[in-house]
């Protein structure tokens, strides 16, 4: 099998210590960086024909268990033990050579076990000691299917849109989403026992998703997938791994679809908010006890005539007898305290509002006529009224991305027309980069804004964490920096605002949020998605792209 850096992401031909079918372990695993624990006491078990959908809110700690079982990060406690080849496909995969050469670097040991197979038939005759040698190539080049892996390679390019790319193209010249997709067919082309894949389906079409869960419901190993797409953990899940740091590690597993799991969820978090709400009742009557007055024991008992003594008598027994209430209410209440489960934390929530309302809410925001860049988009005919709603759909490849960067005027059309009628356009772009990777978050908040600002906005709204304020941009994750982006477009409202697959790296909460926020925004909104789920609550106008021969 190929060594680790010959793959893209991390495509491994170890194999542990452990005998037998394909199987992942890990064991109490606990992760942090620096001061601050991203995983703690994770526990995985899963065999062949389990797939594993990871959840988790944005920074529970998703990419990182997938690196750890990948191997490119070590535990700080706990243990990992996989048996079979790992395949790792990352959110920003490390890709080097051209199309071809990682294509082919994929079909490699797949060629390699065919002649190998043949090689070893025709030595069987001469060579007895050929025929073990031969079964044990012949069984892994048969569950690889490598005589099959020419034509079904060609089959997952095409499915990822990435059929029409030149052999000699450079990976490096390749949109995010390219390269994305090309780490995937290398690794679907290569079929490892165990797949590691992060949020797979951002940059697929319709016809890449179903390619890909039509596959991984097929295969016969493990698969581990972090992912926000209700409808690819609905559809390939077997079960569920939450990484939420509240919940119980029994709480964690869940052997049913995603859609059932939320449903749990639900009801869980509505018996803990019940708990809470009654434990705390039950701590502030116990906190009045211990608060209680004397007037509490001997009620409207004042001295009759002639009887200072007794009445100095009771009252003194009364005071023993407040004294030892109060103690015993403080002891209740120190108990109650300390049993009392902790208060749900509150979810992210988007609350920002998108957009400005339009300046002169007549006429169309957007018209477009003839306009043609070749190879890149074509519409006919294509308008939009001012504070109206868009989905721009297509497969990849049809041009949803380049339109966009023609009506936020950074890509100039060959022929046509384009206007736009907006004061201030806002683009949220699939791949995010910031000019200045040293800085921070907060200061190149900040400094787009063009005012002090210290990105507290970015907490409120639920897009950062507050930790994650002063890293550097360079340093953020690709979803970090999309929701970065989007942070500056909800401080900056515009009156147009683009979106280029919004709900790519946001949480299943965040991306409801962000569905709800467009439905009330008064400006123009033009949307480019294949969310499912987005789409399948869409009931606006829609425009399809077909890709440009």
């Amino acid at each position: 099998m190929p060594s680790p850096s010959s793959l893209p992401s991390a495509l491994m031909g170890r194999r542990s210590s452990l005998s037998g079918p394909v199987r992942v372990l890990a064991d109490d695993v606990t992760k942090a960086f620096g001061d601050r624990i991203v995983l703690d006491g994770i526990d995985l078990s899963a065999g062949p024909g389990h797939r594993v959908g990871v959840i988790g809110e944005n920074g529970a700690g998703k990419s990182t268990l997938l690196r750890l079982l990948a191997g490119e990060h070590r535990p700080d406690h706990g243990s990992i033990e996989i048996t079979g080849s790992v395949g790792l496909l990352t959110q920003e995969p490390a890709l080097t050579g051209t199309v071809g050469q990682i294509m082919g670097r994929a079909l490699a040991p797949l060629h390699d076990a065919v002649r190998d197979v043949e090689a070893l038939s025709a030595r069987v005759a001469s060579d007895p000691a050929a025929a073990h040698a031969l079964a044990d190539r012949l069984e892994w080049a048969t569950a690889h299917d490598a005589w099959d892996a020419d034509r079904w390679a060609a089959t997952v390019l095409d499915a990822l849109g990435l059929a029409a790319l030149h052999p000699d193209q450079p990976a490096g010249r390749l949109s995010g989403g390219q390269r994305t997709r090309l780490a995937l067919a290398a690794l679907l082309v290569a079929r490892p026992d165990c797949l590691l894949l992060d949020e797979p389906t951002n940059h697929l079409d319709v016809a890449g998703m179903e390619l890909l869960e039509s596959h991984l419901v097929s295969l016969p190993g493990v698969v581990v997938a972090a992912s926000h797409d209700r409808a690819f953990l609905d559809r390939v899940g077997t079960e569920l791994l939450d990484l939420d740091p509240q919940r119980s590690p029994a709480d964690r597993r869940f052997g049913a679809t995603f859609s059932r799991y939320l449903e749990h969820r639900g009801a869980a978090r509505r018996r803990w908010e019940r708990t809470y709400a009654e434990q705390q009742d039950r701590i502030a009557r116990l906190r009045r006890d211990t608060e209680m007055g004397t007037d509490r024991i001997a009620h409207d008992r004042g001295p009759r005539d002639n009887d200072k003594f007794i009445h100095h008598f009771k009252g003194a027994g009364v005071e023993r007898a407040h004294a030892r209430r109060v103690r015993v209410a403080e002891r209740r209440l120190a108990a109650a305290e300390r049993a009392a489960v902790p208060a749900p934390p509150l979810p992210l929530t988007f609350t920002g509002p998108l957009t400005d309302a339009p300046r002169g809410a007549d006429g169309d925001a957007v018209r477009v006529r003839g306009l043609r860049i070749p190879g890149r988009v074509v519409v006919d005919e294509l308008s939009v009224p001012a504070g109206g709603r868009l989905l721009l759909t297509g497969a990849n490849g049809s041009g949803k991305s380049s339109l966009l960067l023609v009506l936020a005027g950074r890509l100039g059309p060959a022929d046509g027309s384009v206007q736009v009628s907006a004061d201030r356009v806002g683009l949220l772009e699939q791949d995010v980069m910031f000019a200045e990777p040293d800085l921070s978050a907060r200061a190149t908040f900040a400094r787009t804004l063009g005012r002090d600002d210290d990105g507290s906005a970015l907490v409120d709204i639920g897009l950062l964490r507050r930790p994650d304020l002063d890293l550097p941009v360079g340093r953020l994750s690709v979803g970090q920096r999309r929701r970065l982006a989007l942070g500056l477009l909800v401080a900056r409202p515009a009156d147009l605002l683009l979106l280029d697959e919004p709900t790519n790296h946001l949480s299943l909460t965040l991306a409801a949020e962000l569905e709800e926020a467009l439905g009330a925004a008064p400006g123009t909104v033009i949307i480019a998605s294949h969310d499912r789920w987005l789409r399948r609550r869409w009931t606006g106008p829609e425009y399809r792209l077909d890709r440009v021969s």
